[in-house]
C-alpha cells in the first residue's frame, strides 16, 4: 500500500509542468491540533501545493522556532473530490533529527485517509488512521460557523481509549490575515488561546 501512496504522489508531482501552484505560510504563538498541543512552543507552518485535473498534491509542515521536541511535522497529502465529499490521504512525519530517525524509516510515519463534507454552513470531517497506529485511531469533527466540536479514540486520548472522548472545543474568529482560537479539551483537561497570522 505504501508503495501505491508514493506511485500516487510521484505521478501528481510528473504533471507540475501544466499545474496550478499555491505556497503559503502560517505563524501561530502555539501548534494547537484536534485538541493536543504539539512542542510547547511557537510555530512557523510552511505549505505548497499543486491542483491539476481534480487532484491536489502537497506539502505541509511544522516548525518549532526554538527546537522544542515534539514541535516538528512534515507531512505530504493526495487529495481529490467525488461528489460533494473531499478525501485526503495524508503522511504524517515527525522528524527529530536525531539517531535513526529518517524520513525514509516508515516505522515513523502515519498514514490517514479522510473524508470532509459541507452543505449550508456546517462541515464534517470523518478521519481514520491506516497504518503506524496499532489502533487506528477515528477522529470526527464537525464545524458550524466559529464552533468547532472534534471527538476520538486511541491515540487521541491520553491513554490510547478505545472509546470515543470530545478531544476539541473550539470557537474561531478572524480579520484578515490574523486568526484566534480558543481551544478546550475535556479529555486533557487543557485549554489554549491561539492567535496567528497566515501570509
Amino acid at each position: 500500500m505504501k508503495k501505491t501512496i508514493y506511485l500516487l504522489v510521484l505521478l501528481g508531482l510528473n504533471s507540475l509542468g501544466m499545474a496550478q501552484v499555491s505556497i503559503g505560510v502560517d505563524v501561530f504563538n502555539r501548534y494547537v491540533w484536534r485538541g493536543t498541543d504539539f512542542g510547547n512552543s511557537a510555530t512557523v507552518q510552511p505549505s505548497i501545493e499543486y491542483a491539476m485535473g481534480g487532484f491536489t498534491v502537497g506539502a505541509w509542515s511544522a516548525w518549532s522556532p526554538s527546537g522544542a521536541a515534539g514541535g516538528n511535522e512534515n507531512d505530504l497529502y493526495l487529495g481529490t473530490s467525488l461528489g460533494p465529499v473531499d478525501l485526503t490521504l495524508t503522511d504524517y512525519f515527525f522528524p527529530e533529527y536525531q539517531g535513526t530517525d529518517s524520513l525514509f524509516n516508515m516505522d515513523k510515519h502515519i498514514f490517514e485517509l479522510s473524508a470532509g463534507f459541507e452543505m449550508s454552513g456546517l462541515s464534517s470531517v470523518v478521519a481514520m488512521n491506516l497504518s503506524g497506529d496499532d489502533d487506528n485511531s477515528i477522529y470526527l469533527e464537525l464545524t458550524y460557523g466559529m464552533l468547532t466540536l472534534g471527538a476520538g479514540n486511541g491515540a487521541y486520548t491520553m491513554k490510547d481509549d478505545p472509546d470515543f472522548n470530545i478531544v476539541n472545543i473550539g470557537i474561531t474568529a478572524s480579520r484578515d490575515i490574523y486568526s484566534a482560537s480558543f481551544i478546550i479539551n475535556p479529555e486533557q483537561e487543557t485549554s489554549f488561546l491561539v492567535f496567528g497570522f497566515s501570509l
